[in-house]
């Protein structure tokens, strides 16, 4: 699913596992966009984050094995 873009405070549900995902952080490297997200449900100080490419096309940006979860209130 795609949104205008990712921002900060998103969430996301991993395709595969059904968790929950927080956007922590955006940054640039080179010619790409990364996301840094962790899971939602975890405390911030015991919990790994995860770096996504952002996928950017005409329709807007995603992330790949990622559903933006908050216009379908499925978070």
């Amino acid at each position: 699913m795609s949104v205008k873009s990712v921002q900060l405070g998103q969430v996301w549900r991993h395709e595969a596992s059904g968790k929950l995902y927080l956007v922590t952080k955006l940054y640039n490297e080179a010619f790409a966009e990364f996301a840094m997200l962790r899971e939602a449900n975890v405390s911030p100080l015991n919990n790994d984050t995860t770096r996504v490419r952002i996928s950017k096309r005409a329709e807007g940006a995603s992330l790949p094995g990622y559903t933006f979860t908050q216009d379908s209130g499925g978070f």
